[in-house]
């Protein structure tokens, strides 16, 4: 009587009981889950009639519209694996992604046709192009819609093993080329199910998507807003005037965003954002987000943010900072600090553990480094084509995740830096992301980065990066001196660069080793 775990199940559901119920808008468009399903299956007749098999992979380049979403469940409903492409990235990285994951079908938006127009030489596995809009009489594309009108709802349903490939998600990429991560039905499912334990989300919710659906399947949203029957609200790019518009409008009661997205919230103008509706539930991950932004969020706007951790690899959550009781009582500030933190593993998604270099649990002191592992039900397959990459990472039966945190005497986690970007200086450790909440709270302060550079008396030594809010100044004197007011002086930056904005990989992460290799290579201080 088993049957296999797979997020097809909710579509199936949520058809049966919320067919008549709007299901999800983009612009103007606004569809019934039904009508939302039916479009779906005609997707998947016309995939099947260009020749898609089950275990085919079926590529896209577009941001948070209609026809993405439909790609989460009119490809797997196949047994075809979806290959969601981060669209900000090069012309070469597109054909490298779509190259390396051995796409049959490529679906773009029409915004990225001259880019792959450009690059179309070299993608001589693909067998078809699809415009998801108007391809404007290009040669060579057909038009998604043309073809969901064309095809009949009737298709063949692959029987799906929970072990079956759903998706190929590929990594960053940020020093070398990109990973595809193996993302079964069951890692989708366990994520779905885990997060619906930890955030009571229902039929009546609305989610507004912020989140690139590419990344990470969305944070598994894409599952998650259809499980319950709440709402899709679409947004293809993400402008603070707009959010605010749509929260009002909609009724949005849910988003998702990286740290940075909620920086360009918090710091929004009064005239941009207008009045801004308390209640919305903010979930953020990606990088540790700031006390100071958390702070703002919560105790300007009256949203209420919980911070959840994960990687692409992990399905991709881990960890929540799940709120206790005895948290209630305190400050907004003292609040935020605790929010701030990494979390403690979620109910269902692994055993998590905080592990010294020879694999030794690290003492819960708040102090000691190590590095954080996991191995449970939402841990990836391993690397698409890439053996030895997989047995790095996760040949001793622990994923390996290359985040360094410290445990506190009360479970929870909180990670100090990517093992990579710890500075050692003058044998201490100093967690960049500290140095950084701390130049956060500076009232100019919009953005801040902390490398470790070459330092001629202490081996390295942290620099700060500083992009200042518009209108805004400050001096790199008064920034040093404002972090050794509140932090151990060896922890205070060395030096101060403003910059007019910080380099960022396509999902919102600082690439540090950018500023790190814009540095001057000996610093004497």
């Amino acid at each position: 009587m088993e049957t296999p775990l797979t997020p097809l199940e909710f579509a199936r559901r949520t058809r049966k009981l919320y067919g008549d119920r709007i299901g999800v808008v983009d612009g103007e468009r606004r569809l019934t889950y039904e009508q939302f399903f039916e479009r779906c299956d005609r997707w998947s007749a016309a995939l099947q009639a260009m020749g898609v098999e089950k275990g085919d992979r079926v590529a896209y380049i577009a941001p948070n519209t209609l026809e993405q979403l439909m790609s989460f469940y009119a490809v797997p409903q196949i047994g075809a694996v979806l290959v969601p492409i981060n669209y900000r990235l090069t012309a070469d990285d597109f054909v490298y992604i779509t190259s390396h994951s051995g796409a049959k079908v490529l679906c773009v938006h029409p915004d990225y046709l001259d880019a792959i127009d450009g690059v179309r030489d070299q993608l001589g596995g693909v067998e078809q192009f699809v415009s998801l809009g108007s391809a404007g009489g290009r040669k060579g594309w057909r038009e998604h819609d043309a073809e969901v009108e064309r095809a009949g709802p009737a298709f063949n349903r692959a029987e799906v093993r929970e072990d079956d490939l759903l998706s190929l998600n590929y990594t960053s990429g940020t020093t070398a080329k990109p990973k595809g991560v193996m993302i079964t039905h069951r890692n989708a499912w366990a994520n779905v199910m885990d997060t619906l334990v930890h955030f009571h989300i229902t039929v009546d919710d609305t989610y507004l998507w912020t989140l690139p659906m590419f990344h990470a399947n969305g944070w598994t949203f894409v599952w998650i807003i259809t499980a319950v029957g709440g709402r899709h609200i679409c947004l293809p790019k993400v402008e603070p005037a707009r959010v605010f518009d749509l929260v009002r409008k909609e009724g949005v009661g849910w988003l998702c965003a990286a740290p940075t997205v909620l920086i360009s919230l918090a710091n929004a103008s009064r005239e941009v954002r207008g009045e801004v509706p308390k209640g919305v539930h903010v979930v953020t991950a990606g990088a540790p987000p700031a006390a100071a932004t958390i702070e703002r969020l919560e105790g300007e706007f009256g949203w209420e943010v919980t911070q959840v951790y994960g990687l692409t690899e992990t399905s991709p959550f881990l960890t929540i900072c799940e709120p206790r009781p005895e948290h209630a009582p305190m400050s907004i500030t003292d609040r935020a600090v605790i929010k701030a933190r990494t979390g403690v593993e979620m109910i269902g998604a692994c055993e998590l553990r905080v592990v010294d270099d020879q694999g030794h649990d690290v003492p819960a002191d708040s102090n000691t480094l190590g590095e954080i592992v996991a191995r449970g039900n939402v841990i990836m397959k391993g690397y698409y084509n890439d053996p030895e990459a997989t047995q790095k990472v996760m040949g001793d039966g622990w994923f390996h995740t290359g985040d360094a945190a410290v445990l506190h005497p009360d479970g929870y986690v909180e990670i100090r830096d990517r093992i990579k970007d710890v500075i050692i200086s003058g044998g201490e450790n100093i967690s960049s992301i500290e140095v950084e909440g701390v130049l956060l709270r500076h009232p100019a302060v919009q953005e801040a980065a902390i490398v470790g550079l070459p330092h001629e008396k202490w081996g390295e030594a942290p620099f700060a990066y500083v992009v200042l809010k518009p209108g805004a100044s400050a001096t790199e004197a008064e920034l040093i001196a404002f972090t050794r007011d509140r932090l151990a002086h060896f922890k205070a930056p060395h030096g101060v660069t403003f910059v007019p904005e910080l380099p960022k990989t396509a999902t919102g992460k600082i690439q540090k080793y950018v500023l790190r290799k814009g540095a001057a290579a000996i610093v004497r201080q």
